[in-house]
């Protein structure tokens, strides 16, 4: 999915979540969330340090482009572990278990991410609110280093 440099990002993450049937909120609110793991579903507290990360892994999702699939999961957790996932510990936690998965997967692809993330910074450690939602994709991207990526 492509998010326009010219979007806001609060804007291109509503379209995040409509495009993969998340909830209006992320699921943020939610209680448990559902983690599918190819065909088998495995449900997980939704903490408070988690729904604390996942504000800034779905932006970052929008940002990098990376899908939901379980290989882009490990691409976007990658990434994240590249860049520095700062005192965000279920980022740094989750993102480990993805990339595990994903290098069974997709090797090359969860390297060539982690790589990108060594090259570029992330939204971690910023005040997470309107001012940065109100940011446009472009200027964000920009400001975090990030280059396009083939993606397959």
């Amino acid at each position: 999915m492509r998010y326009p440099d010219a979007a806001a990002l609060s804007d291109a993450r509503t379209r995040y979540f409509v495009d993969n049937g998340f909830p209006s909120d992320g699921g943020y609110s939610a209680r448990w969330v559902k983690i599918q793991l190819g065909p088998v579903p495995f449900f997980i507290f939704n903490s408070a340090g988690r729904v604390r990360a996942v504000r800034y892994h779905d932006l970052h999702h929008v940002l990098t482009e990376y899908d939901t699939s379980l290989v882009g999961e490990a691409e976007i957790g990658a990434w994240e572990l590249g860049s520095g996932c700062k005192g965000y510990l279920a980022a740094w936690f989750l993102n480990s278990a993805a990339v595990s998965i994903g290098l069974l997967l997709a090797p090359r692809r969860v390297l060539s991410a982690f790589s990108r993330g060594r090259r570029s910074e992330n939204l971690y450690g910023q005040e997470y609110g309107e001012a940065l939602l109100n940011c446009s994709v472009g200027e964000l991207r920009r400001q975090l280093h990030l280059v396009p990526e083939h993606q397959p």
